[in-house]
C-alpha cells in the first residue's frame, strides 16, 4: 500500500515496504543502499519516506547491478546527473561504461566457446577411447 495518495505522480511516497515489494528485493537490501550512499530517504519519526527519485534511483542502482557494474560506478553516473550539464556527462560515462561491459562479456562469450570446443574434443577422443576397448 502506498504511503499516500497524491495529486500528482512527482510528490509520490513511499515506504521501505513499497518498494521492496515493487521490486521484489528485502527491506535490508534497501537500507544497504541507503548506508552507501546510493538513497536518502526522507524521515518521518522512525519511518523511511522514499520519494519518486528515490525509486528512480533504486530503479537504477538494481539496473546497474544487473549490469555487473561496482555501487561505485553506479554512484559516480547517479551523482552526474545533478551536476550542471550532468545529463549529457552522465550518458557519457554510461555509454563508456557499456562498452567496456560489453567487451568484458563479448571475451567471457569467447572463452566460454573455445572451453565447450575443448570438452567436445576431449569428450570425442574419450569416446573413441571407450569404443575401441
Amino acid at each position: 500500500m502506498r504511503m499516500n495518495a497524491p495529486s500528482s505522480d512527482a510528490e509520490a511516497e513511499f515506504s521501505i515496504a513499497d518498494l521492496a515489494q515493487d521490486f521484489a528485493i528485502t527491506t535490508r537490501t534497501i537500507r544497504f543502499y541507503e548506508d552507501k550512499g546510493l538513497l536518502q530517504p526522507a524521515r518521518r519519526g522512525k519511518h523511511r519516506v522514499y520519494s519518486r527519485a528515490d525509486r528512480t534511483r533504486l530503479k537504477l542502482v538494481l539496473r546497474g547491478k544487473r549490469l555487473g557494474w561496482p555501487l561505485d560506478d553506479i554512484r559516480e553516473m547517479i551523482e552526474l546527473y545533478d551536476l550542471p550539464d550532468g545529463e549529457r556527462r552522465q550518458l557519457n560515462v554510461m555509454l563508456s561504461r557499456i562498452q567496456q561491459s560489453r567487451s568484458v562479456l563479448l571475451q567471457q562469450k569467447a572463452d566460454i566457446e573455445r572451453a565447450l570446443h575443448e570438452f567436445d574434443d576431449i569428450e570425442a577422443r574419450c569416446r573413441r577411447q571407450l569404443h575401441e576397448q
